[in-house]
């Protein structure tokens, strides 16, 4: 029993030793620039003669340390990943739907505007989630299977195409959703195509900075995976592949 009890606790602590300081640093990064990309996207900011929801500053810091995640630790631990961002997301809309519909205190005169700001109308919120989980595995999708066909190499080739199509799809499901029935088509595909454009760019602009971030990892953590026997159905939830 004495020995049992040693193994056991030795296979606990290999299991908890695979989870690095940097891989959990990483996954902070992603899940806060998720939440922070959604909180503020209710505001419309103006860049070059843009209106763009505000999220647009950081939410492409979501894809590209989805790129990262990929990219070093697989396309299963990726996997993972999304779906905590998910959850996370979905409590944190439903902490402040709480906060909403809990009567104030009689002398706070900010209800108003905190559901103005705050307040998610059912549509937009399923046009969110949906192009995220879309978005995401489209884009760790490419990542992984590019990484295959490239062995390795021309990392700038994966990180660009790959958002290319992720946030292609991101911006045509959320937009889609969100605002067929409401909007004239064209400008419907106006707002498709400068989210999109602009989210590209973004990441294309921050190549520089993906490649010493992986390269960074990869000797850190003595990691680079490749995904030959991942299954990459985005619904699995146990086990590495």
């Amino acid at each position: 029993m004495e020995k049992m009890s040693e193994l056991m606790q030795e296979n606990k602590n290999k299991s908890v030793s695979m989870v690095s300081s940097w891989f959990v640093m990483v996954v902070a990064i992603f899940i806060t620039t998720l939440i922070a990309a959604n909180i503020t996207s209710v505001k419309l900011i103006g860049l070059w003669g843009l209106a763009l929801p505000a999220g647009v500053v950081i939410f492409p810091v979501s894809y590209i340390t989805g790129d990262v995640l990929t990219e070093v630790y697989g396309y299963a631990r990726a996997r993972r990943v999304i779906w905590l961002g998910f959850f996370c997301n979905l409590l944190t809309v439903v902490v402040i739907w709480l906060g909403q519909i809990i009567p104030p205190v009689a002398f706070w005169d900010g209800q108003a505007a905190y559901e103005r700001i705050l307040g998610y109308a059912p549509r937009l919120l399923c046009a969110s989630f949906l192009a995220y989980l879309a978005g995401e595995f489209v884009n760790a999708y490419i990542m992984a299977k590019m990484k295959i066909a490239t062995k390795g190499r021309w990392l700038w080739t994966r990180t660009i195409s790959s958002t290319l199509v992720g946030q292609g799809v991101d911006s045509l499901v959320f937009i889609a959703i969100a605002f067929a029935g409401s909007l004239p088509i064209g400008t419907l595909g106006l707002a498709i195509i400068t989210q999109w454009l602009v989210k590209t760019v973004y990441e294309a602009v921050a190549t520089p900075i993906t490649y010493k971030v992986v390269g960074f990892l990869k000797r850190q953590e003595g990691l680079d995976v490749y995904d030959h026997d991942t299954r990459f159905n985005p619904l699995l939830f146990r086990g590495e592949a």
